[in-house]
């Protein structure tokens, strides 16, 4: 494990750098957001690639408010209708930043603030922030951690939760991925299996649940069987046109809990294979289609399609849809939540 000063904040503070290695991976990651910066993961040939799409400088990440590349989202991921929710009787105002809705719990996100290291080793690092009642217009004082741990299979993410009062608690990571490496081109030939029977349909193009949970089966959110992420993502089909491409949330098949199988990619041109697990009961899967000639890491330029997000979560508005699980976090309950993101230089089956 190596740390290094990487810019400061507006406070003059040291923003650092924490880079993590075990055995051919290679992870680093910042108090700045406690975000991912990269990733590095052997190919089929043995040779390590960055797998996320990022920035060169901290600067660029104070300013992470539109991509969230690599980003530790919260306290809410995703969106919620209105910007409020009711928590045992009373309703929250929240901060709008997409519209009316509350994106990513608004413009004032834990992915521009400096993070407390609790903890690290030369493989592992834990992340501390404290969020006090009201801010971003949740209730509650939450203490908030996220470890990152290299293991000898990949990337484990994990976030613990503990509030003094009822509040939501619905975080993930926003990292894009792009299997060949980043700044290396499209996505869309990249093999794409989810195990997810069913996805949650949206309304319009405000990307708002309907509330219902449809069967993937006969559309182009079937990938019960790998595919092509490419393959129809210029369909004429409604989802596709609202959203512009892939950027909807999949009900993970499973026991809620348990660190289930949630994905299975493959990227074309390096053999790397990416699988994903989760203890949360959806992921968000979305294909870069807002970014256009933004500048990244290494002299990159990246667009549209040239990364994709898998984003663990609650449903989105899951705290206004009654249909959907809540990601309610009871007062003075302890909650740990997992993500894992296992790699292979070559093809291993199916999730």
């Amino acid at each position: 494990m190596t740390t290094k000063v990487w810019g400061t904040d507006d406070l003059g503070r040291s923003v650092e750098l924490v880079t993590l290695q075990h055995n051919l991976f290679e992870a680093t990651v910042s108090d700045l957001g406690a975000v991912l910066v990269s990733l590095k993961v052997p190919d089929k040939g043995n040779r390590q690639r960055d797998v996320v799409l990022g920035y060169d400088t901290a600067a660029q990440y104070f300013n992470n408010y539109e991509t969230y590349f690599g980003a530790t989202v919260g306290r809410n991921a995703n969106r919620i209708e209105n910007s409020q929710v009711t928590i045992d009787g009373k309703t929250y105002l929240l901060e709008a930043n997409e519209g009316q809705n509350c994106l990513h719990s608004g413009p004032n996100g834990y992915h521009t603030r400096r993070w407390e290291v609790k903890e690290k080793s030369a493989s592992a690092v834990t992340f501390a922030l404290f969020s006090p009642r009201l801010d971003q217009g949740f209730p509650g004082n939450l203490e908030l951690t996220v470890t990152y741990k290299l293991t000898d299979e990949g990337l484990e993410i994990t976030y613990t939760g503990l509030s003094d009062a009822d509040t939501v608690f619905n975080p993930t990571n926003h990292s894009y991925f792009n299997l060949n490496g980043q700044g290396s081109g499209t996505i869309t030939h990249h093999r794409l299996q989810l195990n997810a029977s069913s996805f949650t349909p949206i309304a319009d193009e405000k990307s708002i649940p309907t509330g219902e949970i449809r069967s993937v089966k006969g559309t182009p959110m079937d990938f019960i069987q790998p595919k092509e992420i490419g393959e129809a993502i210029n369909d004429p089909w409604e989802q596709l046109q609202l959203a512009k491409g892939y950027d909807h949330n999949f009900a993970i098949d499973g026991v809620r809990g348990h660190l289930n199988p949630v994905a299975r990619v493959e990227g074309d041109e390096s053999g790397i294979v990416m699988t994903v697990l989760s203890t949360l009961p959806g992921v968000q899967f979305y294909t870069a289609n807002f970014i256009q000639d933004e500048k990244g890491k290494d002299g990159a330029i990246y667009h549209s399609r040239e990364g994709f997000c898998l984003e663990t979560q609650y449903f989105p508005n899951a705290m206004n849809t009654s249909a959907f699980e809540s990601p309610l976090l009871e007062k003075d309950v302890l909650t740990t939540l997992k993500t894992a993101y296992l790699f292979k230089g070559e093809s291993h089956g199916n999730v």
